[in-house]
Parts: structure tokens; sequence; C-alpha cells
């Protein structure tokens, strides 16, 4: 019964932590990620009525965070696209002839 409130404690606090800020601590979030995945191994069939609808509000959340994940790895993916956008436009900037064709070209190898 411990072990199901404490994971149910730590799933809750992991879903306003995603909820509240618009920039998200990585350390807080990966820290509370790895005490729920020890709290879920040691986690037991429920036995009694309370376990069940505390086992019930428990998957409610897990839907909800892992909701809340997905939208946050949406983020940074499109971080990380926009990052590559501008590494890619300031090359063209600096070097705009980097990146020319050359099909079309002969050599002609006698001399």
């Amino acid at each position: 019964m411990e072990a199901l409130k404490q994971c149910y404690a730590i799933t809750n606090e992991l879903v306003e932590l995603l909820k509240g800020e618009a920039e998200v601590d990585t350390e807080k979030v990966n820290q509370l990620l790895d005490q729920r995945q020890v709290c879920l191994t040691l986690l037991t069939p429920p036995t009694t009525e309370t376990e069940k609808k505390i086992g019930q509000a428990l998957l409610q959340q897990d839907k909800e965070l892992f909701a809340l994940l997905q939208k946050e790895k949406q983020s940074i993916q499109k971080e990380l696209r926009g990052l590559e956008y501008k590494k890619t436009s300031n090359q063209k900037y600096v070097n705009p002839y980097q990146s020319l064709q050359t099909d079309g070209m002969f050599y002609d190898k006698r001399k």
C-alpha cells in the first residue's frame, strides 16, 4: 500500500511539474521518473477496495502523464529542427557557394 501511495504522489508531482512551467527542469523530471520507475517495480496487485481506487486514479494520472511527456518531446523536437535550420541557413550565409551543383561540368583529361 505504501509503494502505491508513493507512486501516486510521484506521478502527481510529475503531472503538476509538466503542467505548470513553460520551461521544464529536465533534471527534476528525470529524477522523478527514476523514482517512479523504482516504485512501479515494487507494486503488488491491489487487495483492498482503497488500493483499487488508488490504482484506478494512478492509471488516469499515467495517461495524463504520457500525454504531457509526448507534448514535451514534440516541443524539444521542434526546437531541434529550428536549431538545425538556423545552422544550415547561417552556413549558407557565410559561404553561399558551398552547395553549388557541379552536374554537367566537363573535365578534359587530355593535356
